[in-house]
């Protein structure tokens, strides 16, 4: 299969062209644009509003004017992660794509279907005159990636529709009905950089390969997080030696994805050495025997590099320690059967930057209870208030709670049942999703989240399965040939 045989060509053939666009969170402009001039020329009722949100507003086909108003709802940012050794300029360079069987991928960066694909279904469904359907508002909200900003910035009243759609799932027969709330909590030390005395050795150890993933919706697929494991080597290899200073540790990129990758350096006595060579290699045969199901490309180096100052010893312990103490990963599952068995609650540590003079971190704890996500939060404040460091957590946004007696639900489950012959999967989901925020200034709206079936979302081995998009697409169009009348 090449791309110009992708099904359905009206929806593939819009993906196309976003994928061209430069749409980094919170450098949208581009795309804003692109989708104003749109919406315009094909005659439509389009606004954008202060926050950057876009909204494009068709009118009923023949015969459906009576039928309830229906939001189509994506957001129109993507993560922009890379290969290692992968040359783009985000800001100016397309996604390039190619179909690998029955997927479609980039090279050597995101793919961006999340959420791009749920853009394109939009977009062909604004350029359509054949498809059967009662009022639409067709929304493209902006920065959802890096904190649903343009969600949280949206006003009252930007929507008027009875009925929301989210396209902005993963999982092709999973219709989503609630999300986990989420907050970012950040850490600080800082510290004065010294010399370290005459007979040391600096080594650099690198670990890059591993599968990483959305810290959310990937977190209890037990991936290795490599900053936990780059802390845990250091923690042991600190605590068993005396004389180890550490200059540089840096992994991770965005607050929302598990990282992939990292690095450290550190001195060591020139008589330790080999000794550290050895438990690197003693440590990675370990690990990957431990991750033999999830991390199977793991690549660990460790090499010589130039001497430079190094953090403050104490500071230095410190942040180590906390790295070892600091929960990461599943801290509760739901308790409601609804939910069947579904992460309640979980943290991430994100990334880490060493300056000059600081070290910065970024966690990010999620949450379908509120009252646990403010405990988690708390959680992973106080180890690195322990261990001397500022930390602090932001405001975060709200969970999406299930609505019992939707008629959105009941619509959406007896059309899949009625195209595929089979029952949807009807559950929440451990991420983020704008439905969130919606549900905060739109009490009243019905809303679900359905798409097709995506893989290591967030990573440059990000991947969409094609044959999902077009049950998705039948799905929608079917949807909105049911919907209710006023």
């Amino acid at each position: 299969m090449n791309k110009s045989e992708l099904k359905p060509a009206v929806v593939f053939e819009q993906f196309a062209k976003i994928n061209q666009i430069p749409r980094p969170s919170k450098r949208e402009e581009k795309m804003i644009e692109y989708l104003k001039s749109w919406g315009e020329s094909h005659g439509l009722d389009t606004k954008v509003d202060e926050t950057g949100n876009v909204i494009i507003r068709k009118p009923a086909t023949q015969g459906m004017e009576n039928r309830k108003t229906v939001i189509l709802q994506s957001h129109m940012d993507m993560v922009c992660d890379k290969l290692v050794d992968y040359e783009i300029d985000f800001d100016n360079d397309p996604i390039k794509t190619y179909v690998d069987g029955e997927w479609l991928t980039a090279e050597g960066t995101t793919l961006g279907a999340d959420d791009g694909i749920g853009c394109a279904m939009e977009l062909a469904l604004l350029a359509s005159d054949d498809i059967e359907h009662g009022p639409i508002e067709c929304v493209f909200t902006r920065d959802e990636e890096t904190g649903l900003t343009g969600a949280e910035g949206m006003k009252a009243g930007f929507m008027t529709g009875d009925f929301l759609i989210n396209l902005d799932s993963e999982d092709e027969g999973e219709i989503f009905v609630s999300c986990a709330g989420g907050r970012n909590t950040t850490a600080k030390f800082t510290f004065r950089r010294t010399e370290v005395p005459a007979g040391y050795f600096f080594m650099r150890a690198q670990l890059k390969g591993l599968v990483g993933g959305h810290s959310g919706d990937d977190i209890n697929k037990q991936r290795a997080n490599a900053i936990k494991l780059l802390g845990r080597f250091l923690f042991a290899e600190m605590t068993k030696y005396e004389g180890i200073r550490l200059a540089q540790f840096n992994s991770g990129k965005l607050h929302n994805a598990i990282p992939r990758d990292g690095m450290f350096v550190i001195a060591v006595p020139h008589d330790l050495k080999e000794n550290i060579k050895a438990d690197w290699n003693i440590f990675a045969s370990d690990v990957e025997d431990e991750f033999h199901v999830t991390d199977t490309q793991m690549v660990w180096t460790m090499e010589s590099t130039d001497a430079q100052p190094v953090i403050e010893d104490q500071v230095a312990r410190n942040f180590v320690y906390a790295l070892q103490a600091v929960d990461n990963g599943i801290y509760a599952i739901c308790q409601d059967p609804e939910l069947n068995g579904m992460v309640e609650t979980s943290s991430n540590i994100a990334s880490i930057v060493t300056s000059d003079n600081e070290i910065n971190i970024v966690s990010s704890q999620r949450s379908n209870v509120m009252s646990n996500l403010d405990n988690m939060c708390a959680t992973i404040r106080a180890t690195f208030l322990l261990a001397g460091a500022v930390a602090e957590s932001g405001d975060g946004y709200p969970a999406w709670k299930m609505r019992s007696n939707s008629q959105l639900q009941k619509i959406v489950k007896e059309s899949y049942v009625r195209l595929f012959g089979k029952e949807p999967v009807m559950r929440g989901i451990h991420a983020g999703l704008e439905c969130g925020l919606f549900s905060e200034r739109y009490p009243n709206l019905d809303m679900v989240s359905f798409g097709p079936t995506l893989r290591f979302v967030h990573t440059p081995d990000e991947r969409l399965h094609i044959p999902t998009v077009q049950m998705v697409w039948d799905h929608l169009l079917d949807v909105l040939k049911n919907i209710p009348t006023v």
